[in-house]
């Protein structure tokens, strides 16, 4: 396993592990790994915010019939993961969420005025894999998705592709990716592998065709690379290893609408038929945190970092105030630990860069009598410094994102 290896970097840095007893493609993530997908996550909807998306929840679950109007159950039936409730019902894992999004759209009718309506959630989703396709954190059983639904006119759909092609470049520029766009379409020599019609496809994929030229995109087309109801505009990502991924999708289904007769009332007060636009930001939770951390290998920004700061006592005599230090880091809202370990301070500082700690503060005899702290970052040593000064430091580089 090379060391820039994602499963080899998230060992190293204790985010995530693999058991036997829960099976392949699933892992298991631990505090320090779950404090790294809360922060992906709330930095999409922060970008999202500006855009007035509504935080929706729905069950892991469903009837067959959801999935049989959506297509999903023949088209898909291979990755379904299928339940048979203890009354004979037939029921599956949800492997995607917009069947039942189309369901919270179509509570109520719906004028003009109010489209577009964008809902979002981050839940898992269950595809059946072969277990020979799993890999690491890349290929999984449960994936974590940051997804979004918006339902809209058919006059609104380049606009809202605009907005959220901003989300996506604002995102992966954070972590200094150059993204190649893919225009995923169907293979017209296997139709019986989508729904809709020829007529539908053409016009989605002529539409997606348009947007990607006005953005000025230099991108490729994917013949074969669509989803199951429509086109995609797909972003792949290249690692500093040179791997490289689809990681951000945007897709334009003029098809699942028609299926759950889903439409608005328009200016006349007729019944108008809309389109979706799907999209998730990280792609897969699971996806992202492989590509980042493999990118970078393991450095994330300070922002991100699951432990922020590490204090490290010298000595025993030292002990308390370090423990005092650690405790405002805490408060002031820094992700902050104390290295309590018997260890020399050589060893105690080599297990927090292989953690990959942005900031060490160390506590010795100077320190104390001063009430300072000796901050190290990665860059190197930034001297003795009271510790209000290193606070207010890691907040404004926190707050900023840098």
């Amino acid at each position: 396993m090379e060391d820039n290896d994602h499963r080899k970097i998230g060992q190293e840095m204790d985010l995530f592990t693999f058991s036997d007893l829960v099976g392949p493609g699933l892992p298991l993530w631990t505090p320090r790994g779950t404090v790294l997908r809360q922060e992906l996550d709330a930095f999409v909807w922060e970008l999202r915010s500006k855009y007035d998306y509504g935080r929706v929840t729905i069950p892991h679950i469903t009837k067959k019939e959801l999935y049989e109007t959506s297509g999903h159950w023949d088209k898909f039936a291979e990755d379904l993961f299928r339940i048979t409730s203890r009354d004979g019902r037939e029921m599956a894992l949800k492997p995607m969420n917009c069947p039942h999004h189309t369901q919270i759209f179509a509570r109520k009718p719906h004028s003009y005025r109010e489209m577009p309506q964008r809902y979002a959630e981050t839940t898992m989703v269950y595809r059946d894999e072969q277990s020979g396709e799993l890999s690491g954190l890349t290929r999984v059983l449960s994936i974590t998705q940051d997804d979004s639904h918006v339902f809209c006119r058919t006059g609104q759909i380049k606009e809202e592709f605009l907005k959220i092609w901003d989300i996506v470049d604002t995102f992966y520029k954070k972590f200094g990716f150059t993204l190649q766009v893919r225009l995923s379409f169907r293979d017209p020599k296997t139709p019986e592998k989508y729904i809709g019609t020829k007529e539908t496809w053409d016009k989605a994929e002529s539409e997606l065709r348009e947007i990607a030229k006005e953005r000025g995109a230099d991108y490729i087309e994917g013949p074969g690379e669509a989803a199951l109801y429509g086109p995609k505009l797909d972003f792949m990502a290249k690692a500093s290893s040179g791997k490289e991924w689809q990681v951000a999708t945007i897709q334009l289904d003029m098809n699942m609408p028609e299926r759950f007769d889903l439409n608005c009332i328009n200016e006349k007060g007729e019944k108008e038929r809309i389109v979706m636009i799907h999209s998730a930001i990280t792609g897969a939770i699971e996806r992202c945190i492989a590509v980042l951390l493999e990118h970078l290998e393991g450095v994330l920004p300070t922002w991100l970092s699951p432990v922020q700061a590490r204090v490290l006592p010298i000595g025993e005599a030292h002990l308390a105030f370090a423990k005092q230090v650690a405790e405002q880091l805490k408060a002031a809202g820094i992700r902050a630990e104390l290295d309590e370990s018997n260890e020399s301070l050589g060893k105690k500082i080599r297990a927090a860069k292989t953690m990959k700690v942005p900031y060490l503060l160390v506590i010795g005899e100077q320190e104390v009598a001063a009430q300072t702290a000796t901050l190290e970052s990665r860059a190197g040593k930034l001297g003795a410094l009271p510790v209000a000064e290193i606070i207010s430091k890691l907040q404004e580089e926190i707050k900023n994102r840098a």
